[in-house]
């Protein structure tokens, strides 16, 4: 973990990730990974949050580019984002998701050189 995000009570950090299927982000909740970030676990502990990381890691099938981010808490007590870059990424995907993939209009094109 970075020296400059040592979680606390005052302080916790969420752990996020993007789904290797599908690349949506996902946050670690008390069930495994979720898509709704007001689920995640909120980590006070770098211990804890360390040991998180690492087994996320070590999930090279399910998730990519696992990392730990500061979070805040709502009134209810719920994780909210600090940093712009985590709210763009809650908002949801960036690309339009009705349309065809990359891959199968590349399919489509190189079937017709055949």
């Amino acid at each position: 973990m970075s020296r400059s995000l040592v979680p606390s009570p005052s302080t916790p950090v969420v752990l996020t990730a993007n789904r290797l299927r599908d690349g949506l982000s996902v946050w670690m909740t008390p069930c495994g990974w979720g898509t709704d970030p007001r689920a995640a676990v909120l980590f006070e502990d770098a211990q804890a949050a360390d040991a998180a990381l690492a087994a996320a890691e070590a999930q090279p099938g399910v998730v990519v580019g696992p990392y730990l981010t500061q979070s805040g808490r709502d009134a209810d007590g719920l994780p909210v984002p600090v940093h712009f870059r985590e709210a763009f990424r809650q908002s949801g995907p960036s690309v339009e998701t009705s349309a065809p993939h990359f891959s199968q209009s590349h399919e489509t094109h190189e079937a017709a050189h055949v």
